[in-house]
């Protein structure tokens, strides 16, 4: 995601790090005693609601992993309320005798448990589902839940994300699932951890368009002149990454470096007025492959928000842009544009362990965005860097260092400049010959999987061939900024 707005000082953690530390005690409580004991010896327990993650503990679930989501959605008419139904394909890791989705809003109807009606109950955002019978450790297991969706359904944070969730446009919707919205659209395992592909089937009425992540697998007619559009999203992906979108669009397709399938998602009456600034994705794909290795995905594109939102997202393979970031100058789309394909490397493929990891996903995306807009045409790089080393000792005080969110705070200016800067002194302290090494081996070692800041330190240790712990833990856990590898003369303003 790309902002440049700040806001609000840092609160007290002590209470979300005791209720993630109580979830992370309970989910010990209910694991087996013995790891060689055959599964069905295994007593049923309850899978913990949640992961226990620092800033959102009951983020995610216990004992089971999600294979694939299925995604039926009648959709109807703008800001109109319409049926869907969520199929979740899962494998248990625990004998269970109740496991929790995370579902915030929308209307319930049903849920079963492999073709049996099971008890359901709901406390905020979890959905606590008891089947009729408990589920061995190691079983594959169906539920299925049907409920009416409410496509104007939003939610809001007082950072960059502004509104998240069910977001209307003039002839349709799109969504904003981060940081934890998908829940608004689908029962889900909640959490940027847990990823699964996704197959997607919309119906709407003729005269509109659905997209989705990934691939258009079929088109086909429904009575009463609807059609149904279902895509595949090919690849395992995190729930905050998940895209739909509906309404009056064009599909514009294209061709990047090496013949990758591109498709761009546009509003009838914004094709044209944005078509030259869509029209470089082939250059930016091309120059970030030159930095950090092929694109990990099998497509790309653009879609165009057509909202009064300021927020662009990375949403996987079809990045979302709001129309006003295409409607602007080039220097600021052309910063906006690569600012969402780089996280494509960083946070969609490499996905976070943690939402405290979102430092890598957004410091890499705001660090390649400004090291492309220097080259073509934009500010100078290092003059945005020494702004942000001025201020950096008070985004530290407002909003964390930049691996020690608070969960306020998250999406402020301390996740995008600040955590550039972090990478900006990594490349000073180490040389940028290894410095690429490092990126190159991050994307491509942790490619399609999930990773942590403990990760990364370590992986730049042994790419660098020194213990670079000791530098960079002052940089991502400090209450004071350090010293500027080469930049002796840079100052660091104290807090206020």
């Amino acid at each position: 995601m790309s902002t440049n707005r700040t806001t609000s000082p840092r609160p007290r953690r002590r209470a979300r790090l005791a209720l993630a530390a109580a979830i992370t005690a309970a989910a010990a409580l209910t694991a087996p005693v013995s790891q060689a004991a055959p599964a069905t010896a295994e007593k049923p327990s309850p899978g913990a609601p949640g992961l226990g993650d620092p800033l959102f503990p009951l983020d995610g679930n216990g004992g089971y992993q999600v294979d694939r989501y299925y995604l039926d959605f009648d959709w109807q008419a703008p800001r109109t309320p319409f049926e869907a139904t969520t199929t979740i394909k899962a494998r248990s890791t625990q004998a269970l005798s109740r496991f929790n989705l995370d579902f915030g809003g929308n209307t319930l109807h049903t849920v079963t448990v492999n073709g049996s009606a099971a008890l359901a109950s709901r406390a905020g955002d979890e959905l606590t589902v008891t089947p009729k019978s408990p589920i061995d450790k190691g079983s594959s297991f169906t539920v299925k839940v049907t409920y009416t969706a409410d496509p104007t359904q939003t939610r809001h944070r007082d950072d960059a994300i502004e509104d998240y969730g069910w977001i209307p446009t003039p002839d349709g919707t799109v969504v904003y699932p981060q940081p934890n919205g998908a829940r608004l659209i689908f029962p889900a395992d909640d959490h940027p951890s847990r990823r699964a592909p996704v197959t997607f089937r919309i119906t709407t009425p003729g005269d509109r368009t659905a997209v989705a992540n990934g691939k258009l697998v079929s088109r086909t007619q429904r009575p009463g002149g609807r059609v149904r559009w279902t895509y595949d999203s090919e690849q395992p992906l995190s729930t905050q990454l998940v895209q739909l979108a509906i309404g009056k669009f064009q599909l514009i397709d294209g061709e990047g470096p090496g013949g990758l399938p591109l498709r761009d998602v546009v509003p009838d009456s914004l094709v044209e007025p944005t078509a030259a600034y869509r029209g470089l994705t082939p250059d930016h794909l091309k120059w970030l492959e030159e930095k950090l290795g092929p694109y990990p995905f099998d497509r790309y594109g653009v879609l165009v928000g057509d909202t009064d939102l300021g927020v662009a997202l990375e949403t996987q393979t079809l990045s979302l842009v709001p129309k006003a970031d295409l409607l602007g100058t080039q220097v600021d789309a052309e910063r906006n544009l690569v600012h969402e394909l780089t996280h494509q490397w960083f946070g969609d493929s490499v996905a976070l362990k943690s939402w405290s990891d979102l430092w890598l996903s957004e410091g890499h995306a705001r660090f390649y965005e400004r090291e492309y807009s220097e080259q073509h045409g934009g500010g100078s790089f290092e003059a945005a860097m020494k702004t942000a080393y001025q201020a950096h000792d008070q985004w530290r005080r407002d909003y964390g260092a930049p691996a020690e969110p608070t969960e306020p705070n998250l999406f402020k200016r301390m996740r995008y400049d600040g955590s550039a800067l972090v990478l900006y002194a990594l490349r000073e302290q180490v040389g940028d010959a290894t410095f690429q090494k490092i990126e190159r081996a991050w994307v491509s070692g942790f490619k399609g999987r999930t990773a942590s800041t403990r990760q990364f330190v370590d992986l730049a240790s042994k790419v660098a061939g020194q213990d670079l712990e000791g530098f960079l833990h002052p940089w991502l856990y400090g209450d004071r900024t350090p010293p500027m590898p080469g930049h002796p003369d840079w100052v660091v303003d104290p807090a206020r």
